[in-house]
C-alpha cells in the first residue's frame, strides 16, 4: 500500500530550522514584531489606556476567532494592536508603581527570544545539554551571593509561590525523616501529623498558608506571631510561640522569616531567628522574594545580614533582579535534602544517569518540563554587569526615601512607613479637618487609586491596615523621576478633593 506524505517543505515557513526558507521567515517575523512593539512604544503616553474591564474583555471576544487558512502575519499583529497591546498595562512607563511588578531589563527580553528559539526542557541534560549547566552555575553565583556554603543548591522556579512550597516540603519531609524515621515520599504523612506546626509573622505572604494546606497539614498547622512596629516579626513572640507549642506537645518544624513584605518591605531580624532556628532544631525558611535582590545592593546589602543562616531560601528575579516573568529560584543550605523530592523515571533521568556523572536537574525540582530561565539573569548580568545592577537597586531604594520625605511635607498625606525598608510606601489621602468631615476616606482613597487608573494617570495599588485603606507606591523602576512622584502626588491631592467637594471633574 502507497501512503501519500505531504511533503516537509510546505511547512518550512512555519518554523526556524536551518534551511533558507525557515530563517527568512523567522527574520520577517521578527522584523514585523519589533516594528509593532516599537509603534506602540512610541505612542504610548501613559500606563495604562484606562479602559475599564467590561470594555476590554468584549474588545477580546472580537478576536477570539481563528480561520481555516492561514493568515498574513502583520494582518495579525494590526489585529492585536489595540485589544492586546495598547489595552495593556504598561510596566515600563515610570508612573506604574503598584506591584512588585518590574519592567523588564532589555538582555532578559532578548534573552525570552532565545529560550523560545531553543526550546530546551531542562528536565533531563539530553533535553538541554548546554542550558542544564548554564542553570547549575547560576545557582552556584547565586548561592554565593547569599553567602552559603559549597553544599548549597539550588533550582529555578515559577516564583514566590512555588519557592515558598518547595522549601516546607522540604522542611516537613526533612522532620519527619529525623523525628519519626519516617519517609513522607513513600509512606504518606505519619500519623501524628496533626501536631506538625509552621511559625511565620503575621504579616507573612499567603503562600504560607497555601503551601501547608497543599501539603496536607491544613491552614491550622500555621501559627502567626505579632509583629512590631514597623511590621517585623517580634523575637520574644516567636520564642513564646514555641514554648507553647510544645507545652501543648505540639511539633513546630519550621519557621518562616520574611525579608521583604509585600506592603512594607519589612525584613524580621534574621539573625535571632537563625539562633533561635538552630537551638530549636526548626528549618528556618526565609522568603526572600522581594528583598533577596539586596545581594547586589552597594550600600545596603546589610539588610540581608543573617540570611545565610536560612536552610533554604526563595529569592524572585522578576522582582529586583528586573526579569521578565516568570523568573525566579529557590535555594536550599545543603542540596542532600533534594533527596525527598527526587523521582527516577527510566526514559527521563534513569539512576544510573547519576552514577555515569550527568546531571538531570528534574531531581532538584517540582516541575517535570521546566523553560531555561537562567539564561534571563546570566545574559543581564553578563550585559548590565554587576556594578549598574547594583546602582539601579540602590537608586530605587533612594527614590522611596526621598518620596517618603516628601510625602511628609504635605498636608493632606499620611505616610505609615516614614522609613521604607526597601521600595514600597504605604499612605493614604487625609485632609487635615478630616475628622470634622463625614466622609468615608477608605472609600475616598479607594476611588482615587480607581480614578488614577481609569485616566491613565498613574497606576499604583491599594491595601489594607488594621482595616482602613491605604495606598501604596512600589517603586520597583530605576527610570521613576521625582518629577513622576510630584506629578503623581498632585493628581492625588486634586482628586481627593474633588472627590470631598462632591465628585471628580471630567
Amino acid at each position: 500500500m502507497t501512503v501519500n506524505l505531504t511533503t516537509s517543505s510546505k511547512y518550512d515557513t512555519f518554523f526556524l530550522h536551518q534551511e533558507e526558507e525557515g530563517i527568512e521567515a523567522f527574520t520577517k517575523l521578527m522584523d514585523q514584531v519589533s516594528e509593532k512593539l516599537q509603534q506602540v512604544y512610541a505612542d504610548t503616553t501613559t500606563p495604562f489606556i484606562g479602559k475599564n474591564p467590561k470594555e476590554i474583555e468584549e474588545e477580546i471576544k472580537q478576536i477570539m476567532h481563528f480561520p481555516v487558512n492561514m493568515q498574513d502575519s502583520m494582518d495579525v499583529l494590526n489585529e492585536i494592536e489595540w485589544p492586546i497591546l495598547k489595552n495593556s498595562l504598561h510596566i515600563s512607563h515610570p508612573k506604574s508603581m503598584a506591584h512588585l511588578h518590574c519592567p523588564p531589563l532589555l538582555p532578559g527580553i532578548a534573552a525570552e527570544l532565545i529560550i523560545a528559539v531553543l526550546n530546551q526542557s531542562m528536565d533531563s541534560w539530553d533535553q538541554s545539554t548546554a542550558a542544564t549547566y548554564v542553570e547549575n552555575e547560576m545557582v552556584k553565583w547565586l548561592t554565593d551571593k547569599v553567602y552559603y556554603p559549597p553544599t548549597a543548591g539550588g533550582v529555578f522556579t515559577s516564583g514566590g509561590t512555588q519557592s515558598n512550597y518547595m522549601g516546607l516540603l522540604l522542611a516537613r519531609d526533612a522532620f519527619c525523616h529525623s523525628f519519626w524515621n519516617h519517609n513522607v515520599q513513600l509512606r504518606g504523612l505519619p500519623a501524628d501529623f496533626h501536631r506538625l506546626r509552621i511559625i511565620c509573622s503575621e504579616d507573612a505572604h499567603f503562600t504560607v498558608q497555601k503551601a501547608a494546606s497543599q501539603l496536607g497539614l491544613g491552614e491550622q498547622s500555621v501559627i502567626t506571631v505579632k509583629t512590631d512596629e514597623k511590621h517585623r516579626m517580634i523575637v520574644s513572640e516567636v520564642e513564646e510561640k514555641i514554648d507553647l507549642l510544645k507545652e501543648q506537645d505540639l511539633l513546630p518544624f519550621a519557621l518562616v522569616a520574611t525579608c521583604g513584605t509585600t506592603d512594607f518591605g519589612s525584613i524580621d531580624p534574621l539573625k535571632d531567628l537563625g539562633v533561635i532556628a538552630r537551638e530549636q532544631g526548626i528549618w528556618l525558611h526565609v522568603d526572600a522574594a522581594y528583598g533577596g535582590g539586596l545581594m547586589l545592593s552597594h550600600s545596603n546589602r546589610d539588610k540581608l545580614n543573617g540570611l545565610e543562616n536560612a536552610d533554604s531560601m526563595t529569592v524572585d528575579l522578576h522582582k529586583l533582579f528586573f526579569q521578565p516573568i516568570s523568573c525566579g529560584a529557590f535555594l536550599v543550605k545543603d542540596q542532600q535534602h533534594f533527596r525527598h523530592i527526587a523521582y527516577h523515571a527510566d526514559y527521563l533521568n534513569p539512576l544510573n544517569d547519576e552514577e555515569e556523572g550527568i546531571l538531570n536537574l528534574v531531581n532538584k525540582s517540582v516541575q517535570t518540563t521546566r523553560r531555561f530561565d537562567a539564561l534571563k539573569l546570566f545574559l543581564s548580568l553578563k550585559m548590565v554587569g554587576t556594578h549598574t545592577f547594583g546602582q539601579m537597586i540602590d537608586d530605587t531604594l533612594t527614590l522611596a526615601s526621598y518620596t517618603a520625605g516628601y510625602m511628609k511635607e504635605l498636608e493632606n498625606i499620611v505616610i505609615k512607613n516614614p522609613v521604607p525598608e526597601i521600595n514600597t510606601i504605604i499612605f493614604r489621602y487625609q485632609p487635615r479637618n478630616a475628622e470634622k468631615l463625614t466622609i468615608d476616606l477608605c472609600e475616598i482613597n479607594r476611588s482615587i487609586q480607581q480614578a488614577l487608573l481609569h485616566s491613565g494617570k498613574g497606576v499604583i495599588a491599594k491595601t489594607s491596615v488594621n482595616g482602613k485603606t491605604f495606598l501604596k507606591l512600589t517603586l520597583l523602576n530605576p527610570r521613576t523621576k521625582q518629577e513622576d512622584i510630584h506629578s503623581l502626588l498632585t493628581e492625588i491631592e486634586t482628586m481627593g478633593a474633588e472627590l470631598i467637594n462632591g465628585g471628580l471633574q471630567s
